[in-house]
């Protein structure tokens, strides 16, 4: 219960803050081109707390925080008098009404850079992307990469951490070739590497992208030494301690701290036979690990952990730089999510992105929750890719959207009228049954994630 109240209170401040950032775009233009705006409101519903400024707006906080909007005068909406229709959206030239719409997704892409910007003066600790092992006969190994190796762009896109390289990676779904360039170990001098898709299949899901194409990134090796206990579980339980070297369980020798993971996980509330080294020693324990629930099943919890080797020092990296710097590099990173948005809602309406795909605000909630456990830094980067989202959504040509009414001022600018408010009203009522249905598939996958 704690957990979800947490995800809430953290999906409500993302939310509030990017509706926020995205409806004083539009407020800032509107006052910049002349235009009144007699109401500024964060939600929507019942008014929470108000106020009336003055410049004679209203601003409301509002009940329902799925929203807002910015009230301008409009003589489409109400009569205005005479000596205020100067001050009417709808009296203002083609170009400003054109500002004023955009403004909204704009504030949403500068956000992401200021967040960006903010992540990089703090510093984000990452490691470098080298690769630890291939698969045989997979798509990398076909590609001629090797283990050791060190990926230095994908695409064009220069990829200084795991996550570059995710995000770059996903935006080839559906393409035939990924073209990436890779140092070798000891060495600076960069190869190209093709990458052949043709055969490439990916489930963004359920599956790793790195995974598909036969990526495996280098790790710390995990030893067989316990280091962590919890208080009162299993292990301790069964007379485990710190510096135990596990040598076999379930009367199977290990080598790997994955098989050890595997006999717990299939054995709760089942006794295992353990056999460990202290002090050079082997001694026999009998561990019985607790049951605990994932989805539909009942899985062995023991409640210890390994040993694991510290990064070589040479993989360590912190993005962090001077002022000037971080607005470059936070520009570069805000671009990056933009085309990478763009690619993937232009792959899910040609269909090489299935629908399954698409989220909903329970998974928005999932992610605030998550990224702020972590910190203000990680949650900052969680503002970021969610802005630029809504930056972009907010563009798609759909009426009841900013890109809808782009789309009938560009109409306007090549037919030098103004579009029709019959052929408006059955543009909003068209677009609002496409994004209805969009949000009812979203939360449908959201429902079936729980």
């Amino acid at each position: 219960m704690t957990g979800i109240l947490w995800n809430l209170g953290a999906f409500l401040l993302a939310l509030g803050i990017l509706i926020a950032v995205h409806e004083y775009g539009h407020f800032w233009v509107a006052r910049r081109c002349g235009v009144y705006v007699e109401k500024f409101s964060i939600g929507f519903g019942k008014a929470l707390w108000r106020k009336v400024g003055k410049d004679g707006t209203e601003y409301t906080l509002a009940m329902i925080p799925l929203g807002g909007y910015v009230k301008m005068l409009d003589e489409r909406v109400e009569p205005v008098e005479s000596e205020r229709r100067h001050m009417a959206f709808n009296n203002k030239k083609l170009w400003q009404r054109s500002a004023i719409v955009a403004a909204g997704p704009m504030a949403n892409f500068v956000f992401a850079i200021f967040a960006y910007w903010v992540v990089y003066l703090i510093g984000v600790p990452a490691v470098k992307p080298v690769i630890g092992e291939i698969a045989p006969q997979s798509i990398a190994a076909k590609a001629g990469i090797e283990g050791g190796m060190e990926l230095k762009t994908v695409s064009g896109i220069k990829t200084a951490e795991w996550e570059s390289v995710n995000m770059a990676m996903i935006s080839h779904i559906g393409d035939k070739e990924m073209v990436v360039t890779v140092t070798a170990p000891g060495t600076s001098y960069e190869v190209v590497k093709h990458l052949d898709l043709s055969d490439w299949s990916f489930d963004p899901e359920s599956e790793r992208v790195l995974t598909t194409l036969g990526i495996t990134p280098y790790s710390p090796k995990i030893t067989l030494v316990i280091s962590q206990l919890v208080e009162d579980g299993a292990a301790i339980s069964a007379g485990l301690r710190l510096n135990d070297e596990i040598i076999a369980i379930g009367g199977e020798s290990v080598t790997e701290w994955q098989q050890v993971v595997d006999a717990v996980r299939s054995h709760p509330q089942q006794m295992l036979t353990m056999v460990v080294l202290r002090d050079g020693v082997p001694v026999t324990l009998s561990l019985t690990p607790e049951a605990k629930a994932e989805g539909d099943e009942l899985v062995g919890y023991a409640g210890f952990a390994p040993n694991v080797d510290p990064w070589p020092e040479s993989y360590r990296i912190n993005l962090q730089y001077g002022p000037i710097e971080a607005v470059g590099k936070a520009a570069e990173k805000t671009w990056q999510l933009v085309t990478l948005t763009f690619d993937m809602v232009t792959k899910l309406v040609t269909g090489d992105v299935a629908m399954k795909n698409l989220s909903g605000p329970i998974s928005i909630a999932k992610g605030a929750g998550m990224t702020a456990d972590y910190g203000m830094v990680y949650f900052l980067g969680f503002l970021a890719l969610i802005s630029v989202n809504l930056g972009i959504v907010n563009l798609l040509p759909l009426p009841v959207l900013d890109g809808g009414h782009l789309m009938f001022f560009a109409i306007e600018a090549v037919t030098r009228r103004p579009v029709s408010e019959r052929v408006q009203d059955i543009g909003y009522r068209v677009g609002s049954a496409i994004l209805v249905a969009l949000m009812a598939v979203a939360l449908f996958n959201d429902f079936t994630r729980l």
